[in-house]
């Protein structure tokens, strides 16, 4: 007797059986292509990073110069007079800080640097009057700068004009030609006014008058009245030549900024991020909340440091995970960019040094910001304890003064003068360097402030 026929599901012989299908697993070349387009976008990231930060926090001379064209042709037309034709002049290039004078001088230096002739010759002196403090520091960097060290040694010189004129003429007999250009740039220049006789300024416009060595000065300053501040001496050399840079574009040219300051230039790596990025710029320009921040930011300020600043903060947010901007990280940075430094302080002051600030914000209002000393802050901060039934506030005075002795180490409250050994601490004069509106907005964020402190700081006058 035969045996049954096998059931179909039985198993056929290995060389009949089709081949299993084994689950997918990500190849070798996969993960490597994975890896390289993750390489890629960090790359990419870094780029944009490095791009936005040389714009943002640099006076970058490769960047773009908004609304002063002309004052950049007469300034680049000055100094072209000087570095090829060998003429001497002097000008002041004056602004409110932000304005760009510091960005103008170093795209006019730029462009003059290309050109051969004058990147061959010309010789720079930069001084700035928050570092030269007077004539002899002043001397001795432009000897240093103009490499002149070994040549001066240990001479002595009568006066700041022999070692200036000296100085000029070691370069004369050097190997440089004696046309070479020399110009002198002085940052912060209202500084240099304060310097004895103004010997300085005297002796570089006086040089600037001669034909002997083409010398141009350039002064920076944000002083509207800086020549009112000049010795007639200093006025009669200087050459009167005067560029003003104000910030007046509107919210439409402010915008335009914006969306030019944020984009990526066209010689970007990659095209398609390139476009991709720009497309999201021009997208956040046109979003309702990010034109409300940059509106906010405008009527506070038209400083174009501000913009970067903000905008600096914003693009710190971009990572590989997080490749675009957003309205989010526009407020976000716009929140940290207005936050004030006095109000963080007070966060973190004790009940009792929350209590005193709020006393001398009292003592203001009545005495309408006549300056105060500890006895009345103290005699204020007793009033709202009897007003109180408990006691929790209720410090003995010595505890009191030491908090008020941090109160002064913080400088939130400052003395009037400088104390002297023998005068009593609780009679000096001070005055508080915090106004009412940033103590309520500090206290509403308070962390665990108590509800009837909270009551003392509103209500409208003191505990009587």
């Amino acid at each position: 007797m035969r045996p049954p026929p096998r059931p179909s599901s039985a198993r056929a012989p290995a060389s009949l059986r089709e081949p299993r299908m084994q689950p997918m697993k990500p190849s070798a070349m996969s993960k490597r292509k994975l890896r390289e387009s993750s390489g890629e976008s960090a790359e990419c990231i870094s780029q944009v990073q490095k791009i936005l930060r040389e714009r943002f926090c640099h006076h970058c001379a490769a960047g773009k110069l908004f609304g002063m064209e002309q004052q950049y042709r007469h300034l680049l037309e000055l100094l072209k007079r000087t570095t090829v034709h060998g003429e001497s002049n002097s000008a002041l290039v004056i602004g409110p800080r932000g304005s760009g004078k510091s960005a103008l001088l170093n795209h006019v230096l730029k462009d003059l640097r290309e050109v051969e002739q004058v990147r061959e010759n010309l010789l720079e002196v930069h001084l700035n009057g928050l570092l030269q403090t007077n004539d002899n520091v002043a001397l001795k960097e432009i000897t240093r700068q103009l490499q002149l060290e070994n040549v001066v040694g240990d001479k002595v010189f009568g006066s700041f004009a022999e070692n200036l004129a000296f100085l000029l003429e070691a370069l004369r007999k050097g190997d440089r030609t004696s046309s070479c250009p020399i110009l002198f740039v002085l940052d912060e220049f209202d500084l240099f006014v304060h310097h004895k006789n103004q010997s300085l300024l005297y002796n570089l416009f006086d040089i600037s008058q001669t034909a002997q060595t083409p010398v141009t000065v350039i002064g920076l300053t944000c002083r509207q009245d800086i020549l009112e501040l000049l010795e007639k001496r200093v006025k009669s050399r200087f050459s009167h030549r005067q560029i003003y840079l104000m910030n007046s574009f509107d919210f439409k040219q402010y915008m335009k900024i914006f969306k030019k300051q944020l984009s990526l230039p066209a010689e970007f790596p990659d095209e398609s991020f390139a476009q991709k990025w720009n497309n999201n710029v021009q997208h956040l320009s046109e979003d309702k909340t990010v034109q409300g921040v940059l509106q906010n930011l405008f009527q506070h300020t038209k400083d174009l440091r501000s913009l970067h600043s903000l905008l600096m903060l914003a693009s710190s947010a971009v990572t590989v995970h997080h490749p675009l901007l957003t309205a989010a990280d526009l407020q976000e940075a716009s929140r940290q960019h207005s936050t004030d430094s006095k109000a963080n302080i007070v966060h973190g002051l004790s009940v009792l040094e929350i209590c005193l600030i709020i006393a001398m914000k009292h003592l203001n209002e009545v005495y309408d910001g006549e300056p105060f000393n500890f006895q009345m802050v103290y005699n204020e901060f007793q009033k709202f304890i009897q007003r109180k039934a408990h006691s929790m506030y209720n410090f003995e005075k010595p505890v009191v003064m030491k908090a008020f002795e941090h109160l002064l180490q913080l400088e939130l409250v400052q003395p009037l003068e400088r104390p002297s050994a023998r005068a009593q601490r609780e009679f000096l004069l001070l005055k508080l360097l915090l106004d009412s509106s940033q103590i309520m907005e500090a206290l509403q964020v308070y962390p665990n402030c108590p509800t009837d402190v909270k009551q003392w700081a509103t209500s409208s006058l003191s505990w009587l």
